[in-house]
């Protein structure tokens, strides 16, 4: 019986999830013309870890290779990024945020949040913190699945 109740959980929770997509899309209503999410989303995680070869920035993005090229072209050519020798191989290139780029990711930091503000004004401090930690959650679990999978496909 308890497999059957978390069997409809579950469903719900995928019916929930598909509805995300209306949430991102809002999200990203909000963001300049001129940056897309994807552009947001590489600008953040070069934030996050530093530079990084184009390959790592794939990984992280979960994308094929060569949108995550034309991702990082687009936010180049805005002198948002610039690419380097790396000293380790000089042969390779690391991507590193400019000061533009970071002006552009306070740009989006303050859209994001000036959003989530007005969509989520009515909720506590709790429910906030609640479903930051919840979501943390999930997404760990897919970091650690993806991890676990990607390590099995590399095993002879």
């Amino acid at each position: 019986m308890a497999a059957r109740a978390a069997r409809r959980s579950y469903e719900e929770l995928a019916r929930h999830l598909s509805g995300i997509g209306a949430v991102r899309r809002e999200m990203a209503r909000g963001l300049p013309q001129d940056c897309p999410p994807a552009s947001a989303a590489a600008l953040t995680l070069l934030h996050k870890y530093g530079e990084m070869r184009i390959g790592r920035l794939s990984e992280l993005m979960a994308v094929d290779m060569s949108v995550t090229s034309r991702h990082v072209s687009h936010i180049e050519e805005r002198g948002w990024v610039e690419r380097h020798p790396d000293p380790q191989d000089g042969r390779s290139r690391l991507l590193r945020l400019t000061e533009r780029g970071r002006r552009q990711l306070d740009t989006l930091v303050q859209v994001t949040t000036e959003t989530l503000e007005t969509f989520l004004h009515d909720w506590t401090d709790e429910d906030i913190a609640r479903l930051n930690g919840m979501l943390e959650r999930l997404r760990q679990s897919f970091g650690d699945s993806r991890a676990s999978r990607l390590a099995h496909e590399d095993t002879p």
